[in-house]
């Protein structure tokens, strides 16, 4: 992994019915990746959430009629 990179770690989860679609998982691992590189995302793509914890936040994927939701927490890099 590239030193500018953070990790990124899946800590629980699974898709459920129904699969994302081909241009869903493309749009999810584009905007992972530039959540991995550093980058802070806002609306419409991510919100805040702090009523879930600190540092929470919530990542959205439009997919056809559905709207897929990934919970992700973004850690400061260690020193």
């Amino acid at each position: 992994m590239d030193a500018k990179n953070k990790p990124l770690v899946w800590l629980h989860g699974e898709v459920k019915t129904p699969p994302f679609s081909q241009t869903a998982r493309i749009e999810a691992g584009f905007l992972l990746r530039r959540l991995q590189e550093g980058e802070n995302l806002s609306l419409p793509h991510s919100r805040p959430m702090p009523s879930i914890g600190s540092r929470c936040h919530e990542l959205r994927i439009n997919d056809r009629n559905v709207t897929w939701r990934i919970v992700y927490r973004v850690d400061p890099t260690p020193s």
